[in-house]
């Protein structure tokens, strides 16, 4: 009690010296939980990229453009050596003009791999309610969570893709689907695509294309990826040069490849992150340091009376350090909730579900942070105080 009326007493001090703490824990949880958001997102890529093999067109193919190969590339793959199985995929744009993709495939390899052989994926996509679409599926679909949250849809709803966007062409076509699942939120791509069968990924592929090519091409035969498993012990990095060198026109990525992208980008986006909240941070400090600085210069004679009726030098250190401490925590539980409140305002607002992520080990790092920043920066005026000489001390005015 005696910590917070000392405090108390100098009411105007006490606020802007917490006021400092607020701004740099706020800064903390909001550019953190900017970062634990992002790394979530790399995370999910990691997993998922490091356990499969990404095979594209070369760009040197020739017959069937650019980002394309056909379908008979599918079952080449399938033959290589070490490859336990592959499946296609065809991606075009959901929402043309936009970020967001709808990733087409056949559902049994894209969606639940794992329930269809034997091989390890530890990405694991699910559905919140529905199902997935199958081979026989026509016009029905499995959206994203993002996607069924940003359009209001549930299962049994419509929805027209692709979306239609506001600068569209006299040729754009799009067709209405039936909603047969959602799934459960990942934090990562997923979140963001819609699922259809293999003949209507196909279908909206060749509609995609320009006028004067659908004619020309039969898009029935195309495929715009594939995802390659790996038997069990077998080196994916080496799997991925053995595709490229036996099957023509095509460039596996190396699973490391993508994960080393993936790590390094996670690396920079989190310094500078830190690095901003981190110099508020600082800030904060230093106001903690001057507060407890001017506290003990007026406090001297205090300090000297209570020293001179037996109060020991670990005394004085400890009731010092537990006011900037006191101040610390206090600034850190304002700041944090603070943040957290602007974090979900933020969130609230975004249909994708936002950009920002509390998580505990954040909750953990921002608390602990001001805490030991107030306990840190009162240290030296606290040795200072818990130091002085009990005469001198009561001499001073």
């Amino acid at each position: 009690m005696e910590i917070l009326r000392n405090l108390w007493r100098r009411k105007l001090r006490t606020t802007l010296t917490v006021s400092g703490i607020v701004m740099g824990i706020f800064a903390l949880t909001t550019m953190g939980s900017l970062a634990e958001h992002f790394n979530v997102l790399l995370g999910g890529g990691i997993t998922y990229y490091g356990g499969s093999i990404q095979v594209t067109d070369d760009k040197s193919n020739g017959g069937f453009g650019a980002g394309a190969m056909s379908l008979d590339t599918l079952q080449k793959i399938q033959q290589v050596d070490g490859v336990l199985a592959a499946g296609p995929a065809v991606g075009t744009s959901a929402k043309p003009g936009s970020v967001s993709t709808v990733s087409f495939g056949v559902p049994d390899y894209i969606m639940n791999f794992d329930a269809t052989t034997t091989a390890h994926s530890p990405f694991k996509i699910s559905v919140a309610s529905g199902a997935f679409p199958n081979d026989a599926s026509r016009f029905q679909v499995t959206l994203g969570s993002t996607l069924a949250s940003e359009f209001r849809k549930h299962v049994g709803d419509t929805i027209m893709l692709p979306v239609r966007p506001k600068d569209a062409t006299s040729d754009f076509i799009n067709h209405r689907f039936t909603v047969i699942g959602v799934l459960d939120q990942t934090l990562t791509a997923p979140d963001n695509g819609a699922y259809v069968s293999l003949h209507d990924a196909q279908m909206l592929l060749g509609e995609s294309l320009p006028a004067a090519l659908r004619g020309t091409v039969n898009p029935y035969q195309l495929i715009t990826s594939v995802v390659a498993y790996g038997r069990p012990g077998v080196n994916l990095d080496a799997l991925a040069t053995r595709i490229t060198a036996v099957v023509p026109g095509v460039k596996a990525t190396k699973p490391s490849d993508l994960v080393s992208s993936f790590k390094s980008g996670g690396a920079i986006f989190t310094f500078m992150t830190t690095a901003a909240a981190l110099l508020a941070l600082i800030i904060g400090g230093l106001s903690v340091v001057n507060t407890m600085i001017m506290s003990v210069t007026e406090r001297t004679r205090e300090i000297g009376l209570k020293k001179a009726i037996g109060a020991k030098t670990r005394n004085i250190l400890s009731e010092f350090v537990a006011e900037s401490t006191a101040m610390g925590l206090i600034g850190g539980l304002i700041g944090f909730l603070l943040g957290m409140l602007m974090t979900f305002l933020l969130n609230n607002g975004d249909p994708s579900g936002g950009l920002f992520l509390i998580t505990p080990r954040l909750t953990l790092i921002a608390l602990v942070f001001a805490v030991a920043l107030g306990a840190g920066a009162g240290v030296i005026p606290a040795m200072r105080a818990a130091r002085m000489d009990p005469v001198t001390a009561l001499r001073a005015q």
